[in-house]
């Protein structure tokens, strides 16, 4: 096995736990796949330069888990079913995106108090006055993703009970008569501030996938400005690549 990862002196996090986050990511990655016997614990001792009480504490942690099993007398395997955490594809045109987010029923939350919608250049221009929503995105009853939506008023006033119930991208969509002239995602890795953990039921400061979401009507106006935060553990981006290489010809 080839080194895919070394601990380091990251602060006050234990080596233990740096040497199970190497071995993690090597499962998640397929480096083992389900069945596969993994590295004996000299070998990890060796590779990772750590005494092997601490290969031990690591191959513990992962055993807790449920992502590998122990075999007396044969070795330590990958467990066969392994849930798949990283189960949010996140999506790249507008569509596929409303058709991820159109059966979500998003628990709103009562907002102390609404920030400006937020612009940048190329996104469009503010419209007169933006009705402001904030609410929690769930899967089997656990948080993912924390979302903060700035909706024009006279979009808003066209079906309000639904943007009351539903996500407001998916009711857009199907608004008679809208015509949709942009829309704009900007993706940054961030680290999970208080308030967000405390939504996301996560640790503070683990990491989380922001996105910046601007959507235009056809005069270049602001309909929909959203900061969406999602869990950083259950990420999965897939990005087709548009090319123009032309093959060699023999």
């Amino acid at each position: 096995m080839t080194n895919l990862a070394r601990p380091y002196e990251w602060g006050n996090i234990p080596l233990y736990v740096q040497v199970a986050s190497s071995l993690r990511r090597r499962i998640e990655l397929e480096h083992w796949k389900p069945g596969d016997k993994i590295s004996t614990i000299p070998e990890l001792e060796k590779e990772f330069g750590v005494a092997r009480v601490t290969v031990r504490r690591a191959i513990e942690l992962l055993h807790n888990e449920g992502l590998i099993s122990r075999q007396q007398g044969r070795g330590t395997f990958v467990a066969k079913g392994i849930k798949k955490n990283r189960w949010l594809e996140l999506e790249v045109s507008l569509s596929t995106l409303v058709k991820f987010i159109e059966d979500q029923v998003p628990k709103f939350i009562e907002a102390k108090e609404a920030p400006a919608p937020n612009l940048g250049l190329f996104e469009g221009v503010l419209d007169d006055d933006y009705v402001y929503l904030k609410s929690i995105q769930s899967k089997n009853r656990e948080p993912f993703g924390l979302v903060s939506v700035h909706l024009s008023r006279r979009i808003y006033d066209l079906a309000p009970k639904a943007f009351r119930e539903q996500a407001a991208l998916s009711v857009i969509s199907h608004l008679d008569g809208l015509s949709i002239g942009r829309a704009h995602q900007t993706l940054i890795i961030g680290t999970a501030e208080v308030e967000t953990a405390r939504y996301l039921k996560t640790a503070v400061h683990s990491p989380t996938a922001e996105f910046h979401c601007v959507v235009t009507d056809g005069d270049d106006v602001a309909i929909y400005v959203a900061e969406i935060i999602y869990r950083g553990d259950c990420i999965k981006l897939d990005i087709e690549f548009k090319h123009n290489l032309s093959m060699p010809r023999d």
